[in-house]
């Protein structure tokens, strides 16, 4: 009746495209919404904590984070953001994806409430206790990464599959978004009641001593998003494809897809015999890597190199904010006033340039293609860095407009690019059984990158003058280009089924052998065509 596919599956895939769509869109990408906020909230305060608990009256300059601590702070979310990624997407194979997703939504809401609180009043202690908590944070926000991006696909369309999942990605630059706007506001109602010097006309005053409740309520804030999630996420039915083709119930999977649809669905649970063989094999086999061995260090890779200068970008702005006024210097405001600006500077970022490029890619991902908007963005983000590079010290001190343009074309191209199209092809890639492990291998990946940013390539540049930033910005084009490189190893997903995708289906398309060569002994996934080919 639907040749290759079950019923089930196949009116997933032919679904118009509905009101269940947009409230999946919703429900999976508040969890990227609440991780997003919860990740980049800390970059708004970090400033005012060091003012808080680590000031020195007679230093010239406010009391900022050691360098160690700054790495604490920060590795802490990042390491626990990795582990989670791992362990949950192997827990959405096991135990199902709405389970496992339930247990992230908890564990954020609940980390962000308790990272605002601390044991004790010292400096160590609630350094500490921020620490405990956001890694335990960063553990939750991991499982989103797999989890939502697998529960969409595997809800979506195949017509707007790919628009569906970029959206769910989207919504973490309206969180980071978020993360500014929430800080700005508060700093502003703060302000207003508790006005201060800076801190160059009263080194003690400058700092005012109700900002040790303003950190803590924008850190807790981001529990309310993930409660009001929970709610509807668990009143949505496990995806038809993993109760069809892991635990082999087709006429589960068509009872509560066909709620979904609002239609009705055939059972035809004698025909899952060939999607539970093509199910059967497992990560670490021979099969699975001629299968999709090339897949998958193509996903690992490019989200790898891509993180690595998509978290170093931000080196530049150090330089960038003062010299186009978005910021002063700490020592010519008072600690909530270095909060507001700070705040302020993140949300125009996003939003001018982060959030455009999330949303290009929802709009043109079904008309482009993924590999093509890949490729695009790391060629694009390496031109721009290498010009960053060359020209550095001219662009700094004589064309700050210009250098500004350069850096917002960067993160408008990450975003309009890698960023979102690995995510994506992460989860479009790859069989059932696996499928939300392999996507936590690639993000776990591209976390490891993050890591190698945050605490190498930044720290690198911290204390150093511009010099050291021009170097960094020429090492991060390479890396960009070796990106575009290895992003030849994935192929083109749009306009077809899952399981045509991954070859789960049983059937094989011809190869053009004639044109692409000989078929690789590994890499080229059953059921694939490589990218260009009609």
């Amino acid at each position: 009746m639907f040749g290759n596919s079950l019923a089930v599956l196949h009116a997933l895939d032919n679904a118009r495209t509905q009101w269940y769509h947009v409230t999946t869109v919703g429900i999976a990408g508040m969890g990227f919404f609440t991780g997003a906020y919860g990740l980049f909230c800390i970059s708004t305060v970090s400033r005012l904590l060091g003012r808080l608990y680590f000031s020195d009256p007679t230093s010239e300059m406010p009391g900022k984070l050691p360098h160690n601590i700054t790495n604490a702070v920060i590795g802490a979310a990042l390491v626990g953001t990795l582990i989670g990624q791992l362990f949950f997407g192997w827990l959405g194979d096991k135990l199902g994806r709405k389970k496992a997703y339930g247990i992230t939504l908890i564990l954020m809401a609940f980390c962000s409430v308790c990272s605002g609180l601390s044991f004790g009043a010292s400096p160590k202690a609630v350094i500490g206790t921020l620490c405990f908590f956001r890694f335990w944070l960063g553990f939750g926000i991991g499982g989103n990464y797999p989890l939502s991006a697998t529960i969409m696909s595997e809800y979506a369309n195949k017509k707007t599959r790919g628009a569906f999942i970029a959206a769910v990605f989207a919504m973490q630059g309206v969180g980071t978004m978020f993360a500014g706007l929430v800080s700005m506001i508060l700093a502003k109602i703060f302000l207003s009641q508790y006005p201060a010097p800076a801190y160059r006309v009263d080194r003690l005053l400058s700092t005012q001593p109700e900002g040790d409740f303003f950190w803590r309520i924008v850190l807790m804030f981001g529990a309310l998003p993930a409660l009001l999630t929970f709610h509807w996420r668990m009143k949505m039915p496990e995806t038809g494809r993993y109760t069809a083709l892991i635990e082999g119930d087709a006429k589960q999977a068509a009872a509560d897809m066909g709620r979904v649809l609002n239609i009705e669905i055939p059972v035809e649970q004698e025909n899952l015999v060939q999607f539970k063989a093509a199910n059967e094999c497992k990560l670490f086999s021979s099969e699975f890597f001629q299968r999709h061995g090339y897949h998958l260090i193509g996903t690992m890779t490019t989200w790898f190199l891509l993180d690595i200068a998509f978290y170093s970008q931000n080196l530049t702005l150090k330089d960038i904010f003062p010299a186009i006024g978005l910021t002063h210097k700490a020592r010519d405001v008072n600690a909530l006033t270095e909060v507001y600006e700070t705040s302020h500077a993140l949300f125009m970022t996003t939003l001018f340039c982060s959030f455009r490029g999330y949303w290009f890619t929802v709009l043109f991902i079904e008309k482009m293609g993924r590999f093509k908007i890949q490729i695009l963005g790391f060629f694009m983000m390496s031109l721009s860095m290498l010009i960053i590079g060359i020209k550095y010290h001219y662009l700094l001190t004589n064309a700050q407009t210009l250098l500004t343009l350069l850096y917002g074309q960067t993160v408008f191209f990450a975003n309009f690019g890698p960023n979102s199209t690995i995510f994506v092809l992460s989860a479009e890639l790859f069989p059932t059984r696996v499928r939300s492990t392999c996507h936590a291998l690639s993000a776990a990946s591209g976390k490891v990158g993050s890591i190698v940013a945050a605490l190498f390539v930044q720290s690198y540049t911290l204390n150093g003058g511009p010099q050291k930033s021009q170097k960094a910005i020429m090492i991060l084009a390479f890396i960009n280009m070796l990106g575009f490189c290895f992003s030849f190893l994935l192929t083109e997903t749009k306009g077809r089924s899952l399981e045509e995708i991954s070859g789960e289906d049983g059937g094989t398309e011809n190869y053009n052998e004639t044109q692409m060569g000989p078929m690789p002994q590994m890499g080229w996934q059953v059921g694939l065509r490589p990218h260009g080919e009609k």
